[in-house]
């Protein structure tokens, strides 16, 4: 355990915040101030943290950081913490006292010294932030251990960047270099500062994010929900965020259609063969490819065409005349798609507050990773871009599937990959037939997608169908509930501890059954 002696001035805030956090374990085991009258002393005994107050005399510097090494020597010490403290140390008592911190407010060598913020806004720099360097006899001027960067708005003030740069960049920055210190990954040397493990690649140690708030929506998710879209304009690729509006005099897009339209586009662009998906909530009410655009929609809508109404629509091949024909004759929220004729747009700009996004090329590269704000951080992954060919299809039953049946299955599955878990599809040829999503049971989903096909599939039956599930069947029952369906084909990951029972009740129904050996779970 790293155990911190704080050396404060005013608030500590930064040192109770640290006592708060204790990153890596770290503990703040003394508070030190030259002034009885600094806030923090009773911040820290609060908290039961010993103080000690040594006063700057009449006696000389060098007797004043005499008598605070002394208070310093009752107590263990492995990292002093400068907060406030406004004193720069000698090189004999920084000699004297173990690896010392101070985070100054700004990104030095930028606004040393006082009146940091006001500094910032006479320069007019659009980005400051904060410094943990080690302390020197040098006046901020010391190694640099870690940065954090804020920007700066027109209408900021001092105060206002004052309290910005605290609470985004200090409270951030200092618990991230003590964490360091706690992990003995920082080394300190005639050369610098050296942080092991600091370094890049698909998922870096430290990250940054810089967008700009491309424009005020209407609410969140439900009206009484403020929000904004953000945008990285560096971001050159196919999106909804960045699309072309070819119908501006229709309303503005909502948060959940941004959401929606997003859900939508990633689906679509799954496929080669033209391809069209209603997406209703982030899930996909229907999805088909075909010999063209216009089946392939048509395929996709009479899946479930009562859950389609008001819903979210992503072509993958520039819209045509006879598909916008097909997509206005009910209601729909947004279209999604690389392009349009002239044809489709006078089509689509029938219905006035339809909105029609040009996304550009789907061959343009998207984003590596996906990710999710959680309280107090983010969680980040890859995109799951896995989806099996044939030679990954491993046959587990008595009967193997047909042809038809193993291209049925590699379709259901890209399909699957967008459904919110428990997830089941089922599919005929390319196209969905019933789909069951977001159940906390499998065996419900199964139930939900049966269910769908029957009661608002238009022309399409679970008869001869396959069934794909996002992760394997922990009990036969899933497998028999599809069975009495009329399910004729399963693919699923397998894995299961009942992987045999399950087997067995596929080949007593003469089923085909095929492990992936990958789950494909959607949780957000």
């Amino acid at each position: 355990m790293v155990r911190i002696a704080g050396l404060a001035g005013n608030r500590g805030r930064n040192l109770m915040h640290l006592a708060a956090v204790e990153p890596g374990g770290a503990e703040v085991t003394v508070v030190c101030t030259d002034d009885t009258t600094a806030p923090v002393l009773s911040s820290a005994a609060d908290r039961g943290i010993p103080t000690e107050v040594v006063e700057r005399g009449d006696d000389s510097t060098a007797d004043h950081e005499a008598r605070l090494l002394d208070r310093l020597e009752d107590y263990e010490v492995d990292l002093v913490c400068m907060d406030g403290y406004m004193r720069v140390l000698s090189g004999e008592l920084l000699d004297a006292l173990p690896p010392t911190l101070n985070v100054h407010p700004s990104l030095l060598p930028a606004f040393r010294g006082e009146n940091a913020h006001e500094q910032a806004l006479a320069a007019g720099v659009r980005t400051t932030g904060c410094t943990v360097h080690v302390a020197t006899e040098t006046l901020d001027a010391g190694p640099i251990v870690t940065q954090e960067a804020v920007p700066v708005y027109e209408d900021d003030d001092a105060d206002d960047l004052k309290r910005r740069v605290l609470y985004e960049a200090e409270f951030k920055a200092y618990p991230r270099a003590v964490r360091w210190f706690a992990e003995n990954r920082v080394t300190v040397d005639d050369d610098g500062v050296t942080i092991e493990g600091d370094e890049s690649g698909a998922f870096p140690v430290r990250r940054t994010a810089s967008e700009d708030r491309r424009r005020t929506l209407r609410y969140g998710e439900n009206p009484h929900q403020d929000a904004a879209l953000y945008a990285d304009d560096g971001f050159d690729g196919a999106s909804v965020v960045h699309a072309d509006r070819l119908n501006e005099g229709a309303k503005a897009l909502s948060y959940n259609n941004y959401n929606d339209a997003d859900a939508a586009l990633g689906l679509v662009r799954e496929f080669d063969d033209p391809a069209a998906a209603v997406i209703k909530h982030t899930n996909p009410a229907g999805c088909a490819t075909a010999d063209s655009l216009v089946n392939a929609y048509d395929d996709a809508l009479t899946t479930d065409e009562m859950s389609a109404f008001g819903g979210i629509v992503a072509l993958n091949r520039t819209c045509d005349a006879k598909t916008a024909e097909s997509i206005v004759e009910s209601f729909k929220e947004v279209v999604v798609a690389p392009g349009y004729t002239d044809g489709a747009l006078d089509a689509l700009a029938a219905k006035d507050d339809l909105r029609v996004l040009d996304v550009g090329s789907l061959n343009a590269r998207r984003d590596a990773s996906a990710e999710k704000p959680v309280v107090g951080g983010r969680l980040v992954q890859e995109r799951d871009d896995w989806a099996p060919t044939r030679d990954d299809l491993s046959v587990v039953t008595d009967r193997a599937p047909t042809d038809d049946e193993a291209e049925t299955m590699l379709f259901a599955w890209r399909v699957l990959k967008h459904v919110k878990s428990n997830g089941i599809v089922l599919a005929s040829g390319t196209e969905t037939v019933g789909i069951g999503m977001g159940q906390v049971s499998r065996v419900d989903a199964v139930r939900l997608a049966a269910m769908k096909a029957d009661e608002h599939a238009e022309g399409k039956s679970v008869e001869g169908a396959v069934m794909a599930s996002d992760a394997f069947f922990p009990f036969p029952d899933g497998v028999e509930r599809a069975a009495e369906a009329g399910v004729e084909a399963v693919i699923q990951p397998g894995g299961s501890v009942n992987d045999e029972d399950v087997i067995a009740a596929a080949d007593d129904h003469g089923m085909a059954m095929a492990f992936t050996g990958t789950r494909c779970f959607r949780h957000d």
